[in-house]
């Protein structure tokens, strides 16, 4: 049988050009493999013949598609070992502070994140723009792995999130000039699931660093503290140091409480751990007792939402939802103005047996944490019942010059007993809500503005003196039109409220006035015998021969271990740099631990500052100390602007921070 015709060359139907090869010479030639194959695939049919082909094809397509996604894989790796070794500084310390991220919140029954060293750089850069925040807690080890760097990078929000509008309105107000912060939306009524704790973009880690010898220190301090705290008062109020005992005023562990964020932010694992636990399973907030409106705010509701943002853990929400929903029954009055007291177990409230008033710096310093609540839940009513109060003390007559009465009205919402007005007792951290509010809240509540500023300049026209021989700027008392040359120690928290203030815009010379009077302040220490001051002075207005500008009167030469003092110099310090404020503050605590130290744990306060040989102790040690004076101390001795970030964050007026809602 004659066999058939050779196939076409070309790639006609049933073709097979590939089957040849080309000579130089340009002629075709079959080898003799090649015949034979020829041979055997005419053999085949033409079904056999087209799923061999498609097998082929089939294959050929895979293998470039492996080849694609290999090649992408690899090259994916690549690009990023070489980034990670672009991020590492090369000097550390030569790069700007770079901003860290809060953990996401976790729930109560997981375990709560790694606590890790906090930078401080050797310079302290002051900034005025938006610094980097690096909110991670410190310890003393002075390198971290880059698993721990890497495991941070995975919780840095969206690209989306990140981006902030700009607010083109200005306010201006006697000379500032203050572009307002985006805000976020008012809470909705609805509820929602938590918020996640604020945080910030993260570009890359920075080196983190041993911490100093003064921050040392502090921590030994409060580790010596918290260890008769753990030994004599476990899960009750106070401490008795010398008695080894406790001493209760709502039964919730105000102690604990109000140190949990120090332990934070000191890098105290391990104590902060165990108290987390008794949060966990014996804070509990059911029980028939009677607690103050304000300082249960301040120190557990602040404390819990503080926690809650720094750890991430849950826990702590909850239990903030838990007490501020039974805070609620205080605002039930007729004029909205909250009674002092509230049973947090019957769900009652009322004012003290002896009055119907609520002091003024009462009820308007709660706003800061019942905003935060609602921000965090999205339950409007918290909000709603703490702003409502500073609605109507904005509207209220009976001011001077912006200074408020010490007393307000549960019943009829109007300011009693006037016309005595004090940045001291009483009255002393409405003036601080003030501006933090303003500043919490994007920087865009006028009215907040308003009445700081009118305030502050009542303060220059009616309670601002020198003091002889020093001439030392300090603010007095104003009663029925008569000058009282008398100062609290609460008051010292003014400087560093006014150097907030100046911080965030306001007029230059508010932080002018910051540098004088923190310069009256230390005084009030300096120039006693123990080095520490008393809880009142009064300043000598006219020169006498062996005079100091501070008299003492006996009943008013006790220290209770305040802050406000310390308080003020960390603010002054982070603003300007300027060293001799924590060279005062050194002062301060080794003053603290010469004549307050109990040898057997804790710290006392005493009766009589002017003793050196014999101080007088109370045996009793305030929440405070814990929660606001050593943790200040701590934040004072640092040179990392980002511990703490003042541009994400607002303290209460029991040191414990907030996120502001929407930084610049």
């Amino acid at each position: 049988q004659t066999p058939p015709p050779p196939p076409p060359l070309t790639g006609q139907k049933g073709g097979a050009s590939w089957l040849f090869s080309r000579s130089k010479s340009g002629q075709m030639h079959r080898s003799a493999s090649e015949i034979s194959f020829l041979k055997k695939w005419k053999q085949l049919s033409r079904l056999q013949r087209s799923v061999i082909l498609f097998l082929f094809a089939f294959l050929a397509v895979c293998g470039v598609i492996s080849y694609t996604n290999v090649g992408e894989q690899w090259k994916s790796l690549t690009n990023k070992s070489s980034e990670d070794q672009k991020t590492e500084p090369e000097i550390p310390g030569l790069k700007p502070a770079n901003p860290a991220v809060l953990p996401a919140p976790q729930k109560a029954d997981t375990n709560y994140p790694e606590l890790t060293p906090q930078k401080h750089p050797k310079l302290l850069h002051v900034r005025r723009g938006p610094p980097n925040l690096q909110i991670r807690p410190p310890r003393r080890d002075v390198r971290v792995k880059a698993q721990n760097v890497a495991g941070k990078a995975e919780e840095v929000p969206s690209q989306a999130d990140k981006e902030e509008k700009t607010e083109k309105s200005i306010i201006s107000w006697r000379g500032a000039v203050i572009e307002p912060d985006q805000s976020t939306e008012p809470p909705s009524s609805k509820i929602k699931e938590p918020e996640k704790p604020s945080s910030v973009e993260v570009e890359d880690q920075k080196e983190p660093v041993p911490i100093n010898e003064r921050q040392m220190a502090v921590i030994e301090a409060f580790r010596h503290a918290w260890k008769g705290y753990k030994e004599f008062a476990w899960g009750h109020d106070e401490l008795k140091p010398l008695s080894k005992s406790y001493s209760e005023w709502f039964g919730l562990g105000l102690t604990l409480i109000d140190a949990l964020d120090t332990m934070w932010i000191l890098g105290l694992k391990e104590e902060f751990e165990e108290a987390r636990k008794w949060v966990a399973t014996d804070l509990l907030f059911d029980k028939n007792v009677d607690v103050n409106l304000f300082e249960s705010t301040i120190r557990i509701l602040g404390g819990l939402l503080s926690t809650y943002h720094l750890s991430g853990d849950s826990l702590f929400l909850e239990k903030a939802k838990d007490i501020g929903s039974r805070l609620m029954p205080a605002f039930n009055t007729p004029s909205k103005i909250p009674y002092s007291d509230v049973n947090i177990g019957r769900g009652t409230a009322h004012p003290p047996r002896w009055t119907s008033d609520s002091t003024v710096a009462e009820v308007t310093s709660i706003q800061l944490e019942f905003r935060e609540l609602s921000r965090l839940t999205g339950d409007e009513k918290f909000q709603k019942a703490a702003d409502a109060v500073m609605k109507h003390v904005h509207s209220l007559s009976g001011k001077n010059d912006g200074l408020v009465p010490m007393f307000i009205n549960t019943n009829s919402g109007q300011f009693t007993h006037l016309g005595v007005y004090t940045l001291g007792a009483r009255a002393d951290s409405y003036y601080e809500y003030l501006l933090k509010q303003w500043i919490q809240g994007g920087k865009k509540e006028n009215e907040l503005l308003e009445d700081y500023m009118k305030a502050i300049e009542g303060v220059k026209k009616h309670l601002l003196r020198k003091s002889q021989p020093k001439k030392l700027t300090f603010v007095g008392e104003l009663a029925h039109g008569h000058f009282s040359a008398k100062m609290d120690h609460l008051v010292c928290f003014l400087p560093g409220t006014l150097a907030l203030g100046a911080h965030n815009g306001l007029t230059a010379d508010h932080m002018e006035l910051a540098k004088a009077l923190i310069e009256t302040c230390y005084q009030m220490y300096a120039q006693v015998e123990t080095g520490l001051s008393p809880e009142i002075v009064h300043f000598n207005l006219h020169a006498q021969k062996d005079h100091k500008d501070v008299e003492i009167k006996p009943a008013d030469r006790h220290n209770l271990l305040r802050p406000e003092t310390v308080e003020s110099l960390f603010y002054l310090y982070r603003f300007t740099g300027d060293k001799k404020y924590q060279d005062w503050g050194w002062e301060i605590l080794q003053n603290f631990n010469k004549y307050t130290l109990v040898p057997s744990g804790g710290y006392t306060s005493i009766n009589n500052v002017q003793n050196p040989s014999n101080p007088e102790p109370r045996d009793k040690m305030e929440s405070f100390f814990l929660g606001e004076t050593l943790k200040y101390m701590f934040l004072l001795f640092s040179d990392d602007v980002d511990l703490i970030n003042l541009d994400k964050y607002v303290f209460n007026t029991e040191a414990h921070p907030l996120p502001i809602w929407a930084p610049a």
